[in-house]
């Protein structure tokens, strides 16, 4: 797919990947009815096929409840259309929502529409409960829906579209949802997150497979934060579907990607304790060191079959190395790795003399002069965080700082005060999408370990930002941290950064 957030050269491009989508599972639910169902025109005028009638859903209660047994009503979104008024009515602690038009006359319609991938798709859960305004009244409203399929199709959302009765044109709200596992903006942004995970691959929508690593961690990493528990299980099904997948065990040909599966399994080891995550790190760690070659003095190549050293994969190892130091009872063969990683590192010249990390190095072994992405910045202040809590070495938390106060206060990566990618683009399915995370992933651990937190305020900037100008009524966050909010049609690279920001700024 095309990346529009880095040059054509960037070595991270590869050829896009198929998105696959996974079908929805039968519901078997004790009180299976049958919703009528019609064509639905999009408030775009796409028709969309119709399709086969809707099972109920039941959570606390069924579909198609009173409205008058909800316990509260609060109304997130709103639409207009020739004159009338759209609105979607939720009641938090029912888990349901309906829909009202008013202002209108009898003949106009409306409904809800229910959606299990955030707003993306929502043929099998169009028209519910289609109503008309009846004759004398100025005002009508839906019954109650579910919003979640907890047990089938996941995580949902609704909206309310409607029509004059007189005219074809068709108006909807934004996507909305009930309160629950959403009592925080990190909360949130993860509830929403987990709106793309795709329960048939176990990875995020697009199956991007390097990112997919970062998304599960930047939840694993929202569990141990925020102290919600819900998506832990996101945790083994992921592993369960994919650790044949690929070389096995998380590894193939690019081994930033192996670096990231290893970081994202010692995440999950460190929340739920099973030892088999551990054990998937080192065989990743064991993978990546097998191609450090003799090439620029050392180093690991980037891909098995390409001999680029570069920034990120380089940094990744130095972290992952640390960290299995950091967990194995008396090793000494990760802790070696680690600290020559960081030597080779320190000394290949690809921190120029502005403390910002360039991409990697060219043909004759010297900094190439790549663009500094936000990623490189910042993987690296995790894996010193991560090697000082192996060695005690106070140095590496002074060099850890210098890089950090460069990168936080450079206007070339901070434009306005707020973070943003070079070359950010409006899409959030390429490789760049996810950079921005990985930085303020790394930033947040460094600030942990600082006992004066400087990089507080700065986390907190961010998400200010981008809670206000980069976030719909969803709480799905788009590309431009200072805005304006874009939502694209695939991808799950800023949902997972903004993820990664609000986790940061709420450990700060």
């Amino acid at each position: 797919m095309t990346s529009l957030s880095a040059p054509s050269d960037h070595p991270r491009r590869r050829a896009g990947t198929r998105r696959v989508v996974g079908s929805a599972t039968a519901l078997a639910l004790a009180c299976l009815l049958a919703v009528p169902f019609s064509p639905v025109t999009r408030a775009d005028a796409v028709q969309q096929a119709p399709v086969a009638p809707d099972a109920v859903i039941c959570d606390l209660y069924c579909d198609a409840r009173d409205p008058g047994l909800a316990v509260s009503d609060r109304t997130p979104v709103s639409a207009a259309v020739h004159g009338r008024t759209l609105r979607l009515h939720v009641s938090d602690p029912d888990v349901m929502g309906w829909g009202s038009i008013d202002g209108g006359q009898a003949g106009d319609e409306v409904w809800l529409d229910r959606s299990f991938d955030g707003g993306r798709t929502w043929a099998s859960g169009s028209r519910l409960g289609v109503t008309r305004i009846p004759a004398g009244s100025t005002g009508w409203r839906t019954q109650m829906y579910n919003v979640d399929d907890w047990n089938n199709l996941g995580i949902g959302a609704l909206r309310v579209c409607g029509k004059a009765g007189d005219r074809p044109e068709i108006a909807c709200t934004g996507w909305a949802r009930n309160d629950r596992n959403a009592g925080s903006r990190s909360t949130a942004a993860a509830t929403a997150l987990m709106m793309l995970w795709d329960r048939d691959t176990g990875l995020f929508e697009t199956n991007g497979w390097w990112t997919g690593a970062n998304a599960l961690t930047a939840v694993i990493d929202n569990a141990r934060i925020s102290g919600m528990g819900s998506y832990r299980y996101v945790i083994a099904e992921t592993y369960d579907k994919n650790v044949g997948a690929r070389d096995g065990q998380f590894r193939n040909e690019y081994l930033d990607d192996t670096g990231w599966w290893g970081l994202a399994w010692i995440a999950a080891y460190d929340l739920t304790g099973d030892s088999r995550y551990l054990s998937t790190a080192r065989a990743d760690a064991d993978h990546m060191r097998a191609y450090w070659t003799s090439k620029c003095g050392g180093g690991v190549q980037w891909n098995t079959g390409i001999a680029y050293k570069n920034a990120i994969t380089n940094e990744l190892y130095i972290q992952l190395n640390a960290a299995l130091h950091n967990r194995i009872p008396g090793d000494t063969t990760y802790l070696q790795r680690a600290r020559e990683g960081w030597s080779w590192f320190r000394g290949s010249g690809m921190i120029n003399s502005g403390n910002l990390v360039n991409d990697g190095l060219n043909d004759s072994c010297v900094n190439n002069g790549e663009p500094t992405w936000t990623y490189n910045q910042g993987v690296i202040l995790g894996a010193l965080t991560e090697l000082h809590q192996a060695t005690g070495d106070a140095s590496l938390l002074t060099t850890a700082r210098s890089l950090a106060n460069a990168s936080t206060s450079s206007t070339y990566l901070n434009p306005g005060g707020v973070l943003r990618e070079v070359n950010e683009g409006d899409d959030c399915s390429s490789d760049g999408a996810s950079f921005k995370g990985a930085y303020v992933r790394g930033l947040g651990r460094l600030n942990a370990a600082l006992g004066d937190r400087p990089y507080s305020a700065y986390l907190d900037r961010q998400a200010d930002a981008a809670y206000a100008n980069d976030r719909d009524s969803l709480g799905m966050y788009g590309p431009h941290w200072a805005g304006p909010l874009v939502r694209p049609a695939t991808g799950h690279g800023c949902q997972h950064g903004a993820l990664d920001l609000l986790n940061a700024a709420q450990a700060s």
